[in-house]
């Protein structure tokens, strides 16, 4: 092996440790409400459901996506560990835990407010781990 290719195969997988940590791992917490855990963003707001989701797609857009934001996932994100990314029709991305996308509920004012769970006829679920 020359040198020239020891520093090749170095770089390599400097730069592979270095793309391998800077993924960030989904940004959800488990927390306690009235109804028993359930996740939360990083902030420990409630995170929500929808029935109306099918196959990894959010059909919560417009004013349902102002109600309701979508836990946003970053470029950088990975999926794993039960979470995934999925594309929203405005192309920014969102995770989803066992397939079904992520949301906050724009009346939940501190963590532990569960106001969602049950809304629009049943349709909106609290996030179980």
């Amino acid at each position: 092996m020359t040198t020239s290719s020891i520093c090749l195969a170095f770089t390599l997988a400097a730069s592979l440790a270095i793309t391998t940590a800077a993924v960030a791992a989904p940004p959800t917490k488990t927390g306690k409400t009235d109804k028993g855990s359930v996740l939360t963003d990083a902030k420990g707001m409630s995170l929500y459901t929808f029935d109306k989701d099918m196959d990894g797609k959010s059909a919560c857009n417009g004013p349902c996506a102002t109600n309701w934001p979508a836990l946003k996932a970053e470029a950088s994100d990975a999926a794993g560990e039960g979470y995934t990314i999925i594309t929203r029709d405005d192309g920014s991305k969102q995770w989803a835990h066992k397939g079904k996308p992520l949301y906050t509920f724009a009346k939940d004012t501190k963590p532990g407010d569960i106001t969602g769970d049950g809304f629009l006829n049943g349709a909106w679920h609290l996030a179980m781990p």
